[in-house]
């Protein structure tokens, strides 16, 4: 699979595999699709395989758990302030 989709939005794509589905299944089923950040991206099926949850119940499990290792990139827009002063 060689397919980009937007971090904000990999639900969709994710419900797209049928669950319950182990993390390498789903690894190995998502290589090649490139998340998209808002300063750079990544692969989804290597983000897949970080993860320490070994099996999923379904999309929004992959999802949750997906949000755990996604890296700094990921999280809002190139140069926006965190708040900090």
């Amino acid at each position: 699979m060689s397919d980009e989709i937007n971090r904000s939005r990999p639900e969709s794509t994710l419900a797209d595999r049928a669950y319950p589905a182990d993390r390498g299944a789903l690894a190995d089923s998502f290589a090649g699709t490139t998340v998209l950040f808002a300063d750079g991206d990544a692969d989804l099926g290597d983000l897949l395989a970080e993860v320490d949850q070994a099996r999923f119940e379904g999309a929004a499990d992959a999802h949750a758990a997906l949000q755990n290792v996604l890296p700094i990139e990921a999280l809002g827009e190139p140069g926006q302030s965190d708040g900090d002063a």
